[in-house]
């Protein structure tokens, strides 16, 4: 395909080495040799097919090594094809006679042993040529002069122009003799591709800069290339002079493609696939990829790129233990992706599920045809295997392994043995599959539990008869009991109270009086809080950030809360964090756990784990809602104190009290808060009499 010159010079570089290829004028290719050779080029295209080892009947010519150069092969001035000439060195192998006595005693001394060495040499020499999906072989015809064969030395090469390949393409070459007297050289050369198409990394994100003129225009496609499958196309685009398009980073796949062209008749298509080996890229495929069921046993993986993974049958039991294996007796298979797939079931079943996973680990499991056979049964699975005399067996698969019916062993399956073989035999048992090695059986065993617990109730209700006659008897003794257990019961619930770690933003003085207020109001109801104000001490020795990072993590071990009390210094630090990164953030105190705190907070906001830990929180003569920033409005954010019943009881989680206790210990906080508040959110006095708490006091962080 015919390529304009300046694409050539754009994928061939700006070095004028490179620019000055050689030119090939004309359509034919041609053959030459070194000096004191001769060689032809046969007509036509001869078949790619390098024979068999032949053994050598005394000197032949053999190529010992490849060697290729880029040549321009031009119908025009400036029409011009990117072609690989191919140079293939030869030498002489093998010997007239035994080389080893030649070696002993020197040259024959009969002369008409000699005789036939002074003749000359010729070979046939292949060239075969691939570069996808084409491929292209030549034969040359190369003669050597008797005074030249020496064996075991080289005698020159022959030179091939050219095989004409496309840029980008990656090319195999190979080279034989016909008959072959040895192992065929082979070669593998990428070809240039174009440079003004080049792909970097914007932090999470990905730029493609196409670096072309202003004039120019060009086509640019991203696409799925599925090995099992066409081409996807995904997104395309004509534009025109540089670009630069940002792909977010979930977007990337193993298999996501680029393709740019100059839009002109005949220009070539310049194709990378950069995200092969991009841990994101494989990452990001498996959470796309979909494990769809289709009724009555068909399943099918969907997914952008193909997946190098497994897919078998697994049974998962009631009790929420793992999925268990069907392999063997069911083998495993591998997975082509958006295909329709069945397993060699006779029925389904909703405990049967289809695991899919790589060598590294399980990837996605789904419970077949859930939605139409319903939840999971409480059922044992039964493996039969068939001998080759009709004589079998049945073993119950559980977590420990596959366990003999008619076993000693301490499970549920042995002790059930003899009934589920029973079963099994009168045809209570669903048959899922079958085949002359064996048969899986699933058995109720719901008519077993309901056995068991028939007992488990008989005996809790008359261990429920005689404790109430022993309280009939001893009433005085059990009142006095009942109270003591109820203190016990406060005792343990406030030593068990649940941890708050108080995060907030030193706007001034009198804020810090309000916190502190508030922190110990909340330790009356119960709660553990943990403030920077009380652990100066700490603070001083350990830094803020370490501080921060070891109360985190302690709150959060004990199913705590994190409370981010925002205030106007708070909303500026969150701000400056989110919005001015490129700039180094302002210097802090040396006890500001807020502004230390957000290296850590920030993560576990833009990574979706905050939900369950963290809970916002900020004062209503301060500031209005929406001024917390979209960020963080992910979790609760209260409004005090008209919002504390809300705000303490998230704070109490599973253990709040009911709401008219909870309203009452609002009341107690809000009391204890109220001095606090008059003092910090009084209105500003005149100049040069006091300082007020606005929103300029706020900034000062």
């Amino acid at each position: 395909m015919p390529v304009p010159w300046f694409l050539l010079s754009l994928a061939l570089g700006r070095n004028p080495v490179v620019l000055s290829l050689e030119r090939v004028v004309g359509p034919q290719d041609t053959a030459r040799c070194s000096p004191g050779l001769s060689c032809h080029l046969w007509d036509g295209d001869v078949l790619c097919l390098p024979g068999s080892l032949a053994s050598a009947p005394g000197p032949v010519l053999v190529p010992t090594r490849l060697q290729t150069e880029l040549v321009l092969r031009c119908h025009e001035e400036t029409d011009c094809d990117l072609c690989v000439r191919v140079a293939v060195h030869l030498a002489v192998h093998g010997y007239w006679g035994d080389p080893d006595k030649e070696e002993k005693f020197g040259r024959a001394a009969d002369p008409e042993l000699e005789e036939p060495r002074n003749v000359s040499l010729q070979a046939h020499v292949v060239l075969s040529f691939q570069a996808y999906p084409t491929a292209h072989c030549v034969l040359l015809e190369v003669q050597v002069p008797a005074a030249l064969v020496q064996p075991g030395q080289s005698v020159g090469s022959v030179v091939f122009d050219c095989f004409e390949a496309a840029l980008g393409a990656e090319v195999q070459i190979w080279s034989y003799t016909q008959p072959r007297y040895q192992k065929e050289l082979n070669l593998t050369q990428q070809l240039p591709a174009l440079p003004w198409l080049n792909v970097s990394a914007d932090g999470e994100d990905v730029r493609l800069v196409l670096d072309v003129s202003e004039e120019q225009r060009f086509g640019l496609s991203l696409y799925w290339n599925q090995a099992q499958g066409p081409i996807k196309p995904w997104w395309h685009s004509n534009l025109t002079g540089p670009q630069t398009i940002t792909l977010n980073h979930t977007d990337l796949v193993p298999c996501l493609c680029i393709q740019v062209w100059p839009l002109e008749p005949d220009s070539v298509r310049t194709s990378i696939c950069p995200f092969k080996e991009d841990p994101r890229a494989h990452r990001n495929l498996w959470r796309a990829a979909r494990l769809q069921l289709l009724p009555p046993r068909g399943w099918q993986l969907d997914a952008p790129c193909s997946l190098p993974a497994e897919a078998t049958l697994c049974w998962q039991a009631l009790d929420g233990g793992p999925c268990l294996p069907l392999v063997p007796p069911l083998p495993r298979e591998n997975v082509t992706v958006n295909k329709v797939l069945e397993f060699p079931l006779l029925k389904g079943h909703p405990n049967v599920c289809v695991q899919v996973s790589t060598w590294e680990k399980l990837q996605l499991q789904e419970c077949l045809w859930a939605d139409s056979l319903g939840p999971l049964k409480d059922d044992m699975l039964l493996v039969e295997t068939r001998g080759p005399q009709d004589n079998g067996s049945l073993c119950a698969l559980e977590p420990s392994g596959c366990t003999p019916l008619l076993s000693r062993a301490s499970t549920r399956a042995a002790r059930l043995g003899e009934q589920l073989l029973q079963d099994v035999q009168s045809g209570q048992c669903l048959q899922l599959w079958d085949n002359d090695l064996g048969a899986l059986w699933a058995c109720p065993m719901d008519k077993y539990i309901h056995q068991r617990w028939v007992l488990v109730w008989l005996a809790c209700l008359l261990l429920a008869a005689v404790l109430f006659l022993l309280l009939l008897l001893k009433m005085n003794h059990v009142k006095g009991w009942l109270r003591l257990l109820k203190e016990d019961i406060r005792a343990g619930a406030a030593a068990r109270s649940r941890a708050a770690l108080l995060l907030y933003s030193a706007d001034d003085a009198s804020f810090e009086r309000l916190v502190g207020a508030l922190a110990s109001a909340l330790c009356q109801l119960p709660l553990r809080v943990a403030v920077d104000l009380w652990s100066r001490r700490d603070l001083s020795a350990q830094g803020a950030l370490a501080w921060f990072h070891a109360q985190r993590r302690q709150t959060l071990q004990e199913g705590g809360v994190v409370v981010l009390l925002f205030s106007p210094g708070a909303v500026a630090l969150c701000r400056e964090w989110l919005q001015d990164a490129t700039s180094a953030p302002r210097a802090h105190g040396p006890h500001d756990a807020f502004a230390a705190s957000l290296s850590c907070v920030l993560p576990d906001f833009l990574q979706g784990r905050a939900p369950g830990r963290y809970v916002g929180a900020y004062f209503d003569k301060q500031m209005p809602a929406d001024a917390v920033p979209a960020l963080f409005r992910s979790v609760p954010v209260f409004s005090l104190p008209s919002q504390l019943p809300d705000f303490l009881g998230t704070l109490q989680g599973p253990a709040a009290p009911r709401p008219r206790r909870l309203a009452e210990r609002a009341e107690q906080v809000s009391r204890a808060l109220q001095p606090a508040l008059d003092s910090c959110f009084r209105p500003p006095a005149a100049p040069g009499t006091g300082r007020g708490m606005g929103p300029e006091a706020g900034d000062r962080t």
